[in-house]
């Protein structure tokens, strides 16, 4: 499917919570969309559903583990085929879970570092010669726990500080042609994974947030779209939207 004139933003972990937030917020502004997703299907083909109803064969889902080896490059692969190009990549897919010490295996740590960081560094080698003729962007969703531990969650915190160096290190040896940049969210959305989770924990966490309340998906969708369409001299740099969190 040629897509000559238009860009194209392939989001990761795009079916659900901010990732739907970012595509259809690129999707409104006039990318194409390469919704990738892993286990959401259903969450993933209704948003295209409904994007596509706006502007027709506009977004197409993919599937894949990012986590697994080899994965990264037959994503990239599968959406050149069908786009012929990427403007925009947008490693938001992430895998959240407790991890305290003396708890931890392999398979965590696959799991967890394989689809925030491995993922996210393969995918980009993977498309950095079609964001090279587009002079596109990378954005890295990455985290204030990238900067500042999060109890009981050693291996995404390593992980997403791992992924803000890549950030970094891509920026330079990408340039001139590639501009590559991170978002790191604060109390945007609380975790899925945590049931335990009660309303006075939350508030807790809230009192160490300057602004003094909880974020939206489209604060992270407007810095994302700011990074991307309206920051042509940034890159190297990673944007904390946490309310002044990261300050406390």
């Amino acid at each position: 499917m040629g897509t000559e004139d238009t860009k194209v933003a392939l989001v990761t972990g795009g079916a659900q919570r901010i990732g739907a937030h970012l595509c259809r917020t690129l999707h409104e502004v006039g990318y194409h969309v390469a919704l990738h997703y892993r286990s959401s299907a259903d969450a993933a083909h209704v948003l295209a559903a409904d994007l596509n109803e706006l502007r027709n064969g506009s977004v197409h889902c993919f599937q894949a583990a990012l986590g697994s080896h080899g994965a990264s490059k037959l994503l990239a692969g599968e959406v050149l085929e069908h786009f012929g190009r990427v403007d925009l990549l947008l490693n938001n897919a992430s895998t959240f879970y407790p991890t305290p010490l003396g708890t931890v295996d392999e398979e965590d740590w696959d799991a967890i570092v394989g689809s925030n960081l491995r993922g996210p560094f393969f995918l980009s080698q993977a498309l950095a010669e079609s964001l090279t003729q587009s002079r596109g962007n990378i954005i890295n969703m990455i985290d204030i726990h990238g900067e500042r531990p999060l109890a009981d969650h050693s291996v995404y915190s390593t992980a997403k500080a791992g992924l803000a160096m890549v950030t970094r290190s891509l920026a330079r040896e990408l340039a001139p042609d590639v501009r590559v940049n991170g978002v790191a969210p604060g109390v945007i959305l609380w975790p899925q994974s945590d049931e335990t989770e009660d309303d006075a924990r939350r508030q807790r966490q809230l009192q160490r947030v300057p602004l003094g309340h909880q974020g939206d998906p489209q604060d992270i969708a407007e810095t994302v779209l700011f990074l991307a369409e309206r920051a042509p001299y940034v890159t190297g740099q990673i944007i904390a939207v946490d309310g002044g969190r990261s300050l406390t």
